[in-house]
């Protein structure tokens, strides 16, 4: 039997997930009890509502998100987010060197980077600019090697400490998604996984929330 691992945080009413952006507010159009004056007796129904940021939970950056050019949800391929073969590197931070990815195959993989920085979720300390983040000669090789996918347990896939974002401009320029705000890695170092993150398909949206997940091979 398949083995899943659930790699996304909850969504949670009123939750930080980027230090300064507004959490969700999830409430509902339709109670249960209102809903029964309109079926017939023992029947109910719930509708809820949610109104968020896109970058909320655990999300997936598509072009559009850092280019107005770049495609947006909408167009986004399945293959790029579905069914990748996943490679989950454990690393320390908080700059990630290039050398932890000497030795892999890492062409149309999800290349996933277990900080442990999702320990801190839901703490002052997770929007720290100390988190992990990826230095450029990473990127420029995850770039020139084809990566697929790239993600992060972490809050920001660059550092934040100042004003440029190489990460998110390299991968997004190259058409390679982006997932942050990862959880659960440690569970696939080392592992062979198939990787999933695939949000709804949105046009004019660059991220969205998404359920990833892996599936152990």
């Amino acid at each position: 039997m398949a083995k899943f691992i659930d790699c996304s945080h909850l969504i949670e009413n009123g939750m930080t997930t980027y230090p300064g952006l507004p959490g969700p507010n999830i409430g509902e159009h339709l109670s249960r009890a209102d809903s029964r004056s309109h079926y017939q007796e023992g029947t109910e129904f719930q509708i809820g509502t949610i109104s968020m940021v896109a970058n909320t939970g655990t999300y997936l950056d598509t072009p559009f998100h850092r280019y107005a050019e770049g495609h947006d949800l909408a167009d986004l391929p399945l293959t790029k987010v579905a069914n990748l073969e996943g490679i989950c590197i454990s690393v320390e931070g908080p700059r990630i060197e290039a050398e932890v990815l000497n030795d892999h195959d890492l062409s149309g993989c999800a290349v996933l980077f277990h900080t442990g920085w999702d320990r801190y979720w839901g703490t002052e300390r997770y929007g720290s600019a100390e988190h992990p983040y990826l230095g450029e000669e990473a990127i420029e090789l995850l770039v020139r090697a084809g990566a697929g996918l790239v993600g992060i347990d972490s809050v920001n896939i660059d550092d934040t400490s100042g004003g440029s974002r190489p990460a998110h401009s390299r991968f997004l320029g190259a058409g390679i998604p982006i997932v942050e705000h990862l959880t659960g890695l440690g569970q696939l170092a080392g592992s062979a996984f198939r990787f999933f993150a695939v949000p709804p398909k949105v046009r004019s949206l660059g991220t969205f929330p998404v359920r990833a997940f892996a599936i152990l091979d």
